[in-house]
């Protein structure tokens, strides 16, 4: 190898850059408190972004920070996925050894880490291929966050441009996820490259979107700039006039100024960029530029036994060849026993030199050498490079067959975006190589099902139906009909994962196909009795489980016996039987924590969380929760499972008014990506309170996004119901409630038979309001309404919480009231007093509804829910009745809080979370959340919204 033989073509002296380095400066302070995700750096090719990114990385880790760099290679468009983490990765092996990395993961967890470096040992069994990707995704972010307890991190990754599919959905999750942590991201992109259609452009989009993302645009040198590169470079300080014919040759781009300043005084003014670039190069030996053109076939980076393999020298011979290209400083010596060219710029310019049967054959010859001994290149890369060569050669033959192999090698590594790129090349291929399927073991058919199914996993449900489709175009049911009945399941699901109708014919049909017992009629019957029971076909789908729930026992399989087990348990809750419900899960629980499979203890877990809120005992349910969502992040599956466990602890925190924490749950879950039902799971409860709390435009938005506005009924009865009653709730926010009485003259025509407490009995809640609130202007349409209202009541089912809501719907409000007292829910019981009170005032009684509205008011202004207090406080004027009591003195005054808490208080009434409050008074999120908890019994109160309540009340906040 060749060592220390760069000459000085680049200047030692760090030139201009002030402003950008004091920008990294600040987001790193800011990131050292948690407060911001990531730093883009844009600008053309050579304009010096990696120079800039490297002087704050020394600058940091002088600082004491962990700086760890990763880059993106040309390759990682053709599906070299993940290659700036893996190199990360890589660095810190070789840092601390992978037993020191692995322990700062979940137990286990580092398996699926092997599957980007084989330190880490043999890469999990697990074939839960859905969940696969969430879960590495969220490795790399708990091993960053695990690093950044030690000391504060810095991930610089370069050439986001050449990013994979999935190293940019990698990178936009850790930005969304990354601020509870002192991580900072530094990422560089070329500017110049990002055509309209570029991959990476919705990617800055949306991390523009993101709070603390940080954008700098590097611009071009000044001349004054390149006057002091100048003087860098040559030791002396330049001539004006010769500064300024470079200054204006090279248009201030650093790159371009190196290369003039190499060509000398004799260098005329290139035609191109290319022809500037390139002269470097063919100033050196004939024997020089042959071997860098033969580097520039491998890549920016090549090593040093491959480069000797492909030019077939000897080492001596090799090293001389270099050595001049090195001082020349065109090629780097790098870590590794690689060499470098300086800037892709000059490798791109040099690999342009090849002509057309060179180009073929210095591919080819890579690949040969790659697939003779692997070994010449970084573990987890011969596969994909050898189909990157094999393709840039223009060998049909091998291009295929090796897409095949390093498509197989990228599901692997759950790069599902990758698979589907290299199975594309496989079927346009496909013709050109007349024996294509003896040659790769598989027919056209396995191709499209394979990349049906890598498109489902990647979220691309528009190419996963293409896929599908064209499968089931080459396929005969009648010779092949479980491999069609597997296919239609998939067109279900991505029907499902769209919000689209149509799931269940498909699954009826594939269903007919495989009428005899074994796995794929397995297959079948547990997505099709699930999709039933959603769908409110409690009974039917009931008795597919247990057939498929046979099938299982029978072939031993304890995993699938059980998913089916919480899927009865489904069928119970959504008839309302939730004791059973609850009793299924834990036995499902019991098993899989026997059969140690944390995907079934998650899953039986989140189910019950949603089982005890049914049943009212929402306390016991955030306490669930919050064990769930431990194990999930000890499982390494918070992503999937944890965001799933959280949203229905957000469900039980909206039951008990605790609105902000539930708040806070669901914006930090919406940063992790959940699925498209999940999110909408989510966005619904966050619309609850957004229309409870008057925000109207937000829950607009919601309501929108989530389709409860469109006039088509969704199949899943859960989603049918809420999007109804969330848009009763909007039209009555709005003052609509005839338009409330049309949603609810269409809905309830034929309505899904839920009898779930928070489902049917939250429905028939919602029934009674809009009628009392319509009854005056349309009192035949009500009592229509009232009649549809009356047969779904009957199939309530039991239960404290559907009783509290049959109260209401029956008009018993002060009992409703007392009823939701006891269950500990009260923005429902401030309804249901209000309700109270104006039942009271229509009968005479104003000393009792004055009681109740003074007994609803405090409820409502705690949980700042604006429409119901202003309701209140409207009948109480009409009444003419005070809000409160006369009492002697308040026990708090603003001495007795201290400046900081006050300053704490304000923050907190004005409705932000721990994090905003940290962030703004540049304090640490734990110390804000010791300063709230010292607040709370000063002022007398349990919970945030008691106490904002409180500051008006006592005028605290003045």
């Amino acid at each position: 190898m060749l060592e220390d033989m760069t000459r000085r073509a680049v200047s030692p002296v760090f030139v201009g850059r002030g402003a950008e380095l004091e920008t990294l400066g600040e987001a790193y302070d800011q990131a050292r408190k948690q407060a911001t995700a990531a730093v883009l750096i844009g600008g053309e090719a050579g304009v010096g972004k990696t120079r800039l990114a490297g002087r704050f990385a020394e600058q940091a880790a002088q600082d004491g920070a962990h700086v760890l760099v990763g880059g993106c290679v040309e390759l990682s468009a053709e599906g070299l996925a993940y290659a700036p983490f893996t190199a990360t990765l890589r660095q810190l092996v070789r840092e601390c050894g992978a037993a020191e990395v692995a322990a700062l993961l979940p137990d286990g967890a580092a398996r699926d880490l092997a599957r980007l470096l084989p330190e880490f040992g043999e890469p999990s069994g697990d074939g839960e291929t859905e969940s696969a990707r969430a879960r590495l995704f969220e490795l790399i972010l708990a091993l960053l966050e695990r690093l950044a307890e030690r000391r504060p991190v810095v991930l610089v990754i370069e050439d986001i441009h050449w990013a994979d599919r999935s190293s940019r959905d990698l990178i936009a999750f850790l930005s969304r996820n990354l601020k509870s942590a002192p991580v900072l991201m530094v990422m560089t992109y070329r500017s110049d490259e990002l055509h309209r259609t570029h991959p990476l452009r919705p990617v800055l989009a949306e991390l523009g979107r993101v709070d603390g993302v940080v954008r700098v645009d590097l611009p071009r040198f000044t001349q004054d700039e390149v006057a002091a590169q100048m003087a860098g470079i040559l030791g002396v300080t330049p001539e004006f006039a010769n500064v300024d014919r470079v200054f204006d040759r090279s248009g201030g781009i650093p790159l371009f100024v190196e290369a003039l300043l190499d060509c000398g005084d004799e260098c005329s003014f290139p035609d191109s960029l290319h022809d500037l670039i390139i002269g470097s190069v063919e100033r050196l030996p004939e024997e020089s530029q042959r071997v860098l053109r033969i580097a520039a076939a491998g890549g920016v980076r090549v090593g040093h036994d491959l480069l000797a393999a492909v030019s077939g020298l000897s080492d001596v011979d090799l090293e001389n060849a270099l050595r001049p290209a090195i001082a020349a400083n065109v090629l780097q010596v790098a870590d590794g026993g690689a060499y470098a060219f300086r800037h892709a710029l000059i490798r791109e310019a040099v690999h342009d030199e090849l002509l057309p049967g060179e180009h073929a054959r210095m591919h080819a010859r890579y690949a040969e050498e790659i697939d003779r001994d692997r070994a010449l290149v970084p573990p987890g890369r011969a596969a994909i490079e050898i189909a990157h060569h094999w393709y840039s050669a223009r060998d049909d033959l091998w291009a295929l067959i090796s897409a095949w192999e390093a498509a197989e090698k990228a599901a692997k590594s759950f790069a599902y975006t990758e698979q589907i790129q290299l199975l594309e090349r496989v079927l346009t291929l496909w013709d050109k190589v007349p024996d294509a399927a003896e040659r790769i073991g598989h027919d056209h058919c396995t191709v499209l099902e394979r990349a049906s199914e890598a498109a489902f996993l990647s979220g691309e449900m528009e190419q996963s139906q293409k896929y599908v489709r064209g499968a089931l175009a080459e396929l005969d049911e009648q010779t092949s009909p479980e491999r069609v009945a597997e296919l239609l399941v998939r067109m279900a699901n991505v029907k499902a994962h769209k919000g689209k109708p149509g799931s269940l014919e498909y699954l009826w049909h594939a269903e007919r196909l495989v009428p005899e017992p074994g796995d794929v009629r397995a297959l079948v019957l547990t997505r099709l009795g699930q999709t039933l029971m959603c769908a409110d076909g409690v009974a039917e789908g009931t008795a597919l489980t247990e057939e498929a729930q046979r099938i299982a026992r029978e072939m031993g399989d304890e995993v699938q016996e059980a998913d089916l087990l919480i899927n009865l348990a489904l069928g119970h809750s959504i008839n309302g039987d939730l004791e059973t419900t609850f009793a299924l899960n834990e036995q499902a629980l019991a098993m899989g924590t026997r059969l140690n499979s944390p995907r079934i203890i998650l899953r039986a877990l989140a189910n019950n969380v949603d089982a005890l809120d049914n049943l009212g005992r929402s306390e016991e349910a955030v306490a669930l929760a919050l064990e769930g969502e431990k194990l999930a992040r000890r499982f390494g599956r918070f992503r999937h499972q944890g965001t799933f466990i959280a949203n229905n602890r957000a469900e039980a925190l909206e039951s008990l008014g605790r609105w902000d924490e539930a708040v806070e749950i669901i914006e930090r879950s919406l940063t992790m990506g959940p699925t498209l039902r999940n999110r909408w799971h989510m966005l619904r409860v966050r619309a609850d309170i957004a229309i409870a709390r008057g925000e109207e435009t937000l829950a607009q938005d919601i309501l929108t996004e989530v389709g409860a506005f469109s006039p088509h009924r969704d199949e899943q009865t859960q989603e049918w119901t809420n999007n109804v009653r969330l848009r009763l709730a909007w039209h009555l926010l709005r003052g609509e409630p005839l338009k409330a009485l049309d949603v609810l003259e269409g809905a309830l025509d034929d309505p899904p038979l839920a009898r779930k407490a928070m489902l049917a009995g939250r429905l028939l809640a919602s029934v009674r309001y809009v009628c009392d609130a319509a009854a005056p202007v349309a009192s035949d349409r009500v009592a229509h309404v009232r009649g549809l209202g009356d047969r779904l009541a009957v199939n309530l089912g039991a239960g404290p919480v559907n009783e509290a809501f049959g109260l209401v719907y029956r008009g018993e409000f002060d009992a409703a009231a007392e009823a939701w007292r006891r269950l500990g829910r009260p923005y429902v019981q401030a309804k249901a007093l209000l309700h109270g009170a104006t039942a009271a005032a229509a009968s005479g009684d104003r000393e009792g509804a004055s009681a109740r509205l003074r007994e609803a008011c405090p409820l409502a202004v705690a949980l700042r829910a604006a429409p119901l207090v202003a309701q209140i406080e409207t009948l109480a004027r009409r009444l003419g009745a005070p809000l409160s009591e006369p009492t002697p003195s308040e026990p708090v005054r603003q001495a007795d809080l201290t400046p900081r808490e006050l300053e704490v208080l304000r923050l907190v009434a004005a409705g932000r979370s721990n994090r905003d409050i940290a962030a703004e008074l540049f304090i640490s999120a734990k110390t804000v959340s010791v300063h709230v908890s010292n607040i709370l019994p000063k002022l007398g109160v349990s919970t945030r919204g008691e106490a904002a309540a409180a500051a008006h009340r006592l005028s605290l906040l003045d």
